[in-house]
């Protein structure tokens, strides 16, 4: 599939994007192994998602839907799941490898998770090593990459762990080993990131400790179940936040979006950059702070985005790209190294394809460097990153010619029915097979 953009218009109206990923992989996962049935609103059927829905199923638990977004998992309790009868297929989806390889690595049985052929690239020694130090027996292919082979059977005990990086999907990975270890597990980052799972494990009853930088939590433990209404994800909002901010004349209202302070980093940067940027009826859902949020164009500035924002903004970055290549002078990223082992390179595919709309985009070892002015028409690949493709759809709002964007079909790992909700905001985009 490919979108194929014209260019000009503007953003307007209300609309709601679909549920938060992060929040509905942890919401199955934590309800298949809590003691009774959960009830789940919001979920984001998107294929991400249910590669985790569907793992879950392999493995003996009963889930009802998802229907209009409605999850009904039956849960089996911490050492109800059995055996699955293939390995583990969970597609695209990197938080599903890295979550899970800490969920199984104390189970009974043998599992081996695969994925296709993007996350078959993806680096997992930053998993497998403290899941190693804690007594698990997990294995890879060469290069540290998938597929994991856990063996079961395997007593784990607590470790206090300092990442060297700081990765919500890491410190999750641990934290959830730590439900099944003897002991106290903690994790402490160099940077704050994403609280979900941390949130959502008080929830279903499992008391996880802050102090600073440092989450800890006592195992073995036990979850009990508990309802979670999934909040509109931030991440798939940021395209329509970014579109708004550089379409003049646009202004949207995007509905009951999560505004956790782990993920509110792409508003602080477009701030700076001298977005406006209005949040309405706050309230709170699930535990989970949200609001409405309405943006209206305004011109933006070239900044040095703050190295403390990008952790919070990191799954953001290619959309604030084409923010930055919109604006009036230098934007500077540093420290988002990160974002070079996302489903694609996405430092080099960024730079790469602004640099094929006309754009003086240069790609450093951490970040990029870069100059805001026109932005022309043409043809960009998206390699396979849903992301990718959805930030440059966007661009196409202030290009001078339409924008045609190759290889989407991965949009529908986090943003199922983006080209239809778009066109109804106001962008001039088709899916074409």
């Amino acid at each position: 599939m490919k979108f194929i953009v014209n260019n000009g218009g503007k953003l307007g109206g209300e609309i709601r994007v679909p549920g938060d990923k992060s929040i509905s992989h942890r919401s199955i996962m934590f309800g298949a192994i809590a003691e009774g049935t959960s009830h789940i609103a919001g979920f984001l059927e998107g294929e991400d998602s249910l590669n985790t829905l569907r793992a879950f199923q392999a493995m003996g638990v009963a889930i009802d839907g998802p229907e209009n977004g409605q999850v009904v998992i039956h849960g089996v309790g911490m050492r109800g799941l059995n055996r699955p009868a293939q390995p583990l297929n969970l597609g695209n989806s990197g938080t599903s490898m890295r979550l899970l390889a800490g969920l199984l690595s104390g189970q009974a049985f043998d599992v081996e998770l695969t994925g296709d052929a993007s996350l078959s690239k993806r680096p997992m020694e930053r998993v497998t090593g403290p899941l190693q130090s804690m007594g698990a027996d997990i294995t890879t292919a060469a290069g540290g990459r998938p597929p994991l082979k856990l063996a079961g059977g395997r007593t784990l005990h607590a470790i206090d762990y300092a990442l060297p990086m700081a990765s919500a999907q890491v410190k999750s990975c641990v934290l959830l080993a730590g439900l099944y270890a003897d002991g106290r597990t903690c994790v402490t980052e160099p940077a704050t990131t994403r609280d979900h799972t941390e949130r959502m494990l008080n929830a279903f009853g499992c008391s996880v400790e802050k102090s600073g930088a440092t989450a800890c939590l006592r195992g073995p433990a036990t979850l009990t179940a508990c309802d979670i209404d999934v909040p509109a994800d931030i991440s798939s909002a940021a395209f329509f936040i970014v579109g708004a901010s550089i379409a003049e004349g646009s202004d949207i209202v995007l509905k009951h979006v999560g505004i956790n302070p782990t993920r509110t980093g792409v508003l602080d940067i477009l701030r700076l950059m001298g977005a406006d940027i209005e949040l309405l009826n706050r309230t709170e859902a699930g535990g989970e702070p949200v609001a409405d949020i309405r943006v209206r164009s305004a011109r933006l500035r070239g900044i040095s985005v703050p190295k403390e924002l990008v952790p919070l903004a990191i799954d953001e970055f290619p959309v604030i790209f084409v923010a930055a290549a919109c604006a009036e002078g230098e934007t500077v990223v540093t420290g988002a190294e990160e974002l070079r082992v996302k489903e694609s390179d996405r430092i080099q595919v960024m730079a790469d394809g602004l640099q094929r709309l006309g754009v003086a985009a240069r790609a450093t070892p951490d970040g990029m460097i870069i100059q805001g002015g026109a932005i022309n028409g043409g043809v960009v690949h998206s390699h396979d990153d849903h992301r990718i493709a959805m930030a440059f759809s966007m661009a196409a709002l202030v290009a001078n010619g339409p924008v045609i964007v190759e290889d989407c079909d991965n949009v529908n790992t986090s943003f199922p029915g983006y080209a239809d909700l778009g066109a109804t905001a106001g962008l001039a985009i088709q899916a074409e097979n």
